[in-house]
């Protein structure tokens, strides 16, 4: 692969996953704070702003595009061992990431705004509601951990091949 292609393959990823990780704590402190304010009366009111879009519509094809532009990152970056292992981390962590919010975020959004009071008590609501905000913080870890992953891998890369190619004037 030749450079160019292989460092703006690793700078795509290194992008997204820097919109990712905007993305995610913009959320956690600016939309969830009014949606989980006081469930369940909260969650209409919720829905009604995110009637035209909702972070369902931004994060499961953003979360598939860190996903792609990763494994390109590896593949980019597999030469360069000082790079690869950042870069395989940070991707693991996005995996993981997605993973997660699969297994623990899908269903709680399933019961808090799909299904909501109509089958749910207000109790099981705002247990719902609780256990989606603790178990949020972990999906932010898993996201800063993957962009300062990628952060370093890039630097690795751009030392090894960007500035190393570089011949220092001599006398």
């Amino acid at each position: 692969m030749r450079q160019p292609i292989r460092i703006s393959v690793i700078l795509a990823y290194f992008w997204i996953m820097m919109i990712m990780l905007g993305s995610i704590v913009m959320e956690t402190f600016m939309i969830y704070p009014n949606v989980f304010n006081d469930p369940p009366r909260s969650f209409e009111v919720a829905l009604d702003f995110m009637r035209v879009r909702a972070p369902s519509d931004f994060f499961p094809p953003l979360g598939f595009m860190c996903w792609v532009t990763g494994a390109g990152a590896i593949v980019a970056s597999w030469p360069t061992r000082t790079a690869r292992y950042w870069i395989v981390a940070s991707v693991a962590m996005i995996v993981c990431e997605g993973i997660f919010s699969m297994v623990f975020f899908w269903p709680r959004n399933t019961i808090m705004f799909v299904e909501g009071p109509a089958v749910h008590t207000t109790a099981v609501l705002r247990q719902t509601a609780r256990e989606f905000q603790s178990l949020h913080w972990g999906r932010v870890a898993f996201d800063a951990a993957s962009a300062a992953f990628i952060f370093v891998g890039f630097l690795k890369f751009y030392r090894a091949h960007i500035v190393g190619t570089v011949q220092p004037k001599g006398p």
